[in-house]
């Protein structure tokens, strides 16, 4: 199989071929296929963003009509059809049943930009600059969501400062949990203690990227409490754990949160198809002025039509049903495999279809996942020193390859422990 020309001119930054080192070729729903005709099981799923499938019909169908019609398929920030009927479905379909009322910002195509726009919003309406992060939090690559997320290794190749941000420990972290809530709020109330009142608190409800931990509902509502104490915006980056993952549309329902911004990206483009959103309280988003934020990439129209198609899911409960025991599956097969070495303090944590298994090595890990990939199961090493291995696998994956990836994962942790 060639690689040759990919060494010989693509950037040495290139990270996940290095994982999965094949050429791929043709993918449906939850396997791809290289080259050579092996067929590999996808339990990363394009690193969330693929939750309905490689090459979805349905949404393949949409495209395929939309393109043969003339769509408009790019369209800066002007009026579409597509944009229209996205809109108004999602709209119908996600907001209204919830009692929801926000504004719909698009810009760039990936989730950092989201992130990038919400810090500009929070510091407008606000007039401050701090902000208020987590540790094991990611929230992207660009120098704004760069200096939230707190991985060492992606900060230090900023080559700058990453400032204007304070790190509260998330928390399942050391030091984390309300207490540290409460020692923050206390020193903020202290005129002498030096704290700037934060322009915004952002948090992922559940750290996909930081290891799969997940958030408590009164850990969130502490949080958004003391935004409302002191006049931050309560932002919840949802943008790998939304969509449906968890099993329900955002990854926060039932929790009874009103956050102020909510950053969505990955999985609202449905096919693959690159689109990020923010959702803005209308009080906050009437502070922009017209053309202040702008992109070339606003929302296209290929990611609109599948967008409307993902949307289709969520029209009735079934698809959430399956994601739910598809989920509580993933989960008993991890915890046994857990159980199985108890002596190693492996932990398993996730919910619905976003589940990972600590195996606390990441030498380990990483030695897991290149094996999976050698028996047909792609995987990811997450959490610090990638050490969890994380499965976010398709929503519509179906049962067999779930079984029979689930199966090649404890063979193989089987096998590396033997070895190891």
């Amino acid at each position: 199989m060639d690689m040759d020309i990919f060494a010989e001119l693509e950037s040495e930054v290139r990270g996940y071929c290095r994982a999965y080192p094949t050429v791929f070729e043709s993918a449906s729903n939850a396997r791809q296929v290289d080259e050579a005709g092996k067929s590999y099981i996808d339990f990363f799923a394009g690193a969330g963003v693929l939750n309905f499938g490689h090459n979805n019909p349905r949404m393949k169908k949409a495209i395929i009509a939309y393109i043969e019609s003339d769509g408009v398929a790019h369209s800066l920030d002007t009026h579409t059809t597509a944009k229209r009927t996205f809109l108004e479905k999602f709209n119908i379909i996600i907001l209204k049943p919830r009692g929801m009322t926000y504004k719909f910002q698009f810009m760039g195509p990936t989730g950092t930009n989201a992130v990038e726009t919400a810090l500009k919003l929070a510091r407008r309406v606000t007039g401050r600059s701090s902000v208020i992060a987590f540790s094991h939090g990611f929230h992207g690559m660009t120098l704004g969501a760069l200096s939230l997320t707190a991985n060492e290794y992606f900060r230090n190749a900023a080559g700058v400062p990453l400032e204007h941000v304070m790190r509260l420990p998330f928390e399942t972290a050391p030091g984390g949990g309300l207490q540290a809530i409460e020692d923050y709020r206390a020193a903020f109330r202290d005129g002498s203690s030096g704290l700037p009142p934060p322009a915004a608190i952002m948090v992922e409800t559940i750290q996909a990227e930081g290891g799969v931990n997940v958030a408590s509902r009164d850990w969130l509502h502490a949080l958004q409490n003391l935004a409302r104490e002191t006049g931050a915006l309560f932002i919840i980056d949802d943008i790998q754990a939304s969509c449906g993952r968890t099993g329900s549309y955002f990854s926060f329902d039932g929790m009874d949160l009103d956050p102020d911004i909510i950053c969505l990206a990955k999985g609202i483009g449905g096919f693959g198809t690159p689109m990020a959103m923010n959702l803005n309280k209308p009080e906050h988003d009437k502070m922009w002025s017209p053309g202040e934020h702008t992109g070339t990439f606003r929302g296209q129209g290929l990611s609109f039509v599948a967008g409307r198609e993902a949307l289709r899911y969520f029209e009735d409960d079934s698809l959430m049903q399956d994601v739910r025991r598809m989920g509580q599956n993933i989960r008993d097969r991890l915890e046994a495999i857990a159980a199985k070495y108890a002596s190693r303090g492996w932990d398993v944590r996730g919910r619905g279809m976003m589940q990972g298994i600590d195996l606390v090595d990441g030498a380990l890990a990483k030695a897991v996942a290149a094996e999976c990939f050698q028996s047909g199961l792609l995987v990811g090493p997450c959490g610090t020193g990638g050490r969890v291995i994380k499965l976010i696998p398709p929503l519509t994956i179906p049962e067999a390859d779930l079984e029979t990836g689930l199966t090649i994962l404890e063979n193989t942790i089987d096998k590396v422990m033997e070895a190891s």
